[in-house]
């Protein structure tokens, strides 16, 4: 079934699923991808960030804040970067698999669905540090959105006996729990590949 929406137009024109939900996978929806021409340099690394700018759901001061804080930073600046972005508690909802978009795990954490360190927070751009440990509110345990969460994580654990629920190397989920506990900061490795992050930091340092 073709998929057609905002998104899905976001999608087509960056070339690639930004999203992670299999409804946005460019394979499965038929309407080719239009190509205006080649892009100079400059149009190539504007789409590079504009990509990744919407993969973490971030408006263009909030992105570019990130790149400004990654240069003052040790270390290669486009890894940095992503490692700032990677640390963002609702990207560590995502990418524990407590939610299926960014956009739903910015709402459940604004919506102060999770507490940190037994603490409540409700700020998506918090960013969290090795040890602590996030856990669902008790109450929000019985809720149908949870609930379905744990029967997927129990799901996935019967076909997946040795694997974990995200793929998400810095991360330690416990699926009965419900609770994430950061166990290393994210490296190259762990990144998005399909981010191209040179290009960004090129951007930006014109």
């Amino acid at each position: 079934m073709r998929y057609t929406g905002p998104k899905m137009k976001l999608c087509r024109r960056e070339g690639y699923n930004l999203f992670g939900v299999e409804k946005y996978n460019l394979e499965s929806n038929h309407r080719q991808v239009k190509r205006s021409g080649k892009l100079s340099e400059f149009g190539v690394q504007l789409r590079k960030k504009q990509a990744a700018k919407r993969q973490f759901g971030l408006s263009e001061k909030q992105f570019s804040k990130y790149y400004h804080r990654a240069v003052k930073m040790n270390g290669i600046t486009g890894d940095a970067m992503l490692r700032l972005l990677e640390v963002r508690l609702d990207t560590v909802i995502l990418r524990a698999n407590f939610a299926r978009t960014i956009m739903q795990a910015r709402q459940e954490v604004g919506h102060a669905h999770f507490l940190v360190n037994g603490k409540k927070l409700n700020i998506p751009s918090y960013e969290v540090r090795v040890g602590d440990v996030i856990t669902i509110k008790e109450r929000m345990k019985e809720s149908a959105l949870y609930k379905s969460l744990v029967e997927e994580f129990q799901a996935f654990a019967s076909k997946n006996s040795a694997a974990q629920v995200t793929s998400a190397r810095w991360l330690s989920v416990d699926p009965k729990n419900l609770s994430i506990t950061i166990t290393a900061l994210p490296e190259k490795g762990d990144f998005d590949q399909m981010i191209d992050v040179q290009r960004i930091v090129e951007f930006y340092s014109k």
